[in-house]
């Protein structure tokens, strides 16, 4: 009985320390898939990528976007990479708080040395006004970039201003104007910040009208903006992206329930049908 009761406790102690381990193997992986990119690019990377985490107990799953401490940790990696240095910035998120992607811009926008965002999926909001700070935007074909007009709450910025258009000034309640008058300022500021990064680049007329297009509500939040579009908007992209950056992001995987909602044999397929190692 004593037997039994010993492999117990020991199958219990493994099952709980098993996913530490698997953790700090994953981000040993991660080390090393960015020392060899960095070693390949001579250059500084920082990955900034937002998956749905899930609290390992619970699986409760946690939705991620840019926050304070993203800013902080971005700016310090900044601060540490020599002005002579590359900087490479692999970004995957959906956005977040306004300040702390224009802290993540406007630090990448004074560094000397040449700075290239990687989008290998997308990078919305707060991520296109990141990516727009960069000297090169590389992403995937089938990448996308977004719109980044504020959002208040619940509501874009530009819709709100809309009601002042569509009803007398006296049937709005006061919580309408009060919000109205925010939204106005908070345009005009992202479409100035948007306007100073994109003057590295574009001439002032075509910064003007790029930071209008981006900023004002011209589509909804999530209207996915693609490689032809982006360069039509005369931004510098390319679809060069490494496969290193590829490998990282698979290192990055996607919390799944029991059931996978995608599968599919993850080798390569060539015109004979027949996957190759």
């Amino acid at each position: 009985m004593d037997i039994f009761f010993q492999l117990f406790w020991l199958f219990f102690i493994l099952s709980a320390l098993s996913p530490y381990f698997q953790q700090q193997m994953l981000l040993g992986a991660r080390a090393r898939k960015i020392a060899e990119l960095e070693r390949k690019r001579q250059s500084r990377v920082i990955t900034l990528i937002h998956r749905q985490e899930a609290v390992s107990f619970l699986g409760i799953p946690i939705s991620r976007f840019i926050n304070i401490d993203d800013s902080e940790q971005v700016l310090r990696a900044i601060r540490l990479t020599d002005k002579n240095v590359p900087i490479d910035l692999i970004l995957h998120t959906p956005g977040g708080l306004v300040l702390a992607a224009e802290q993540i811009a406007e630090a990448l926008l004074r560094h000397p040395a040449k700075v290239t965002v990687f989008v290998p999926h997308y990078a919305m909001s707060g991520g296109t006004l990141i990516a727009l700070a960069a000297d090169e935007i590389v992403m995937d074909e089938n990448a996308v970039l977004g719109p980044v007009d504020p959002q208040l709450g619940q509501y874009p910025a530009a819709s709100i201003l809309k009601v002042l258009e569509k009803k007398p000034v006296q049937e709005i309640d006061d919580q309408t104007l009060i919000l109205a008058d925010v939204a106005e300022k908070a345009l005009k500021q992202v479409k100035a910040t948007v306007k100073n990064l994109l003057r590295k680049h574009l001439p002032e007329e075509k910064a003007e009208e790029v930071a209008h297009l981006l900023s004002q509500g011209t589509w909804t939040h999530d209207y996915p903006i693609d490689v032809e579009q982006a360069r039509a908007m005369g931004l510098k992209v390319s679809t060069e992206m490494p496969k290193e950056v590829y490998e990282l992001m698979d290192l990055y995987p996607q919390p799944q329930g029991n059931k996978p909602s995608v599968q599919y044999v993850p080798l390569p397929y060539h015109k004979d049908g027949a996957p190759r190692r």
